[in-house]
């Protein structure tokens, strides 16, 4: 059982974010485990600590997964943990 850390609200897809994680074979409920939980993925130091901040200030949190050499995969939460999103970052 993963313990999460915030509450993920109601979880939305691109459908780009799921045909690349459906053709490489992953599975996006991993990844919105490990982003529930405060493992931002593949971020720079001061962008962990901005997450961490904004699970204290109420702000918004983003992860950021490495999938392959070529793909990465954006997961966001909304500042009032109302949506999060699933999405590459050309969807941005």
């Amino acid at each position: 059982m993963t313990t999460s850390v915030f509450d993920l609200g109601r979880i939305v897809a691109t459908p780009a974010a799921l045909q690349v994680l459906t053709e490489r074979q992953v599975t996006p409920l991993n990844l919105l485990q490990r982003h529930a939980r405060g493992d931002w993925g593949d971020l720079e130091a001061e962008d962990i600590q901005a997450n961490q901040d904004a699970l204290q200030q109420g702000c918004r949190l983003f992860s950021s997964y490495q999938i392959d050499p070529e793909t990465k995969v954006w997961i966001i939460t909304e500042a009032d943990r109302s949506v999060t999103t699933v999405l590459l970052p050309d969807d941005y």
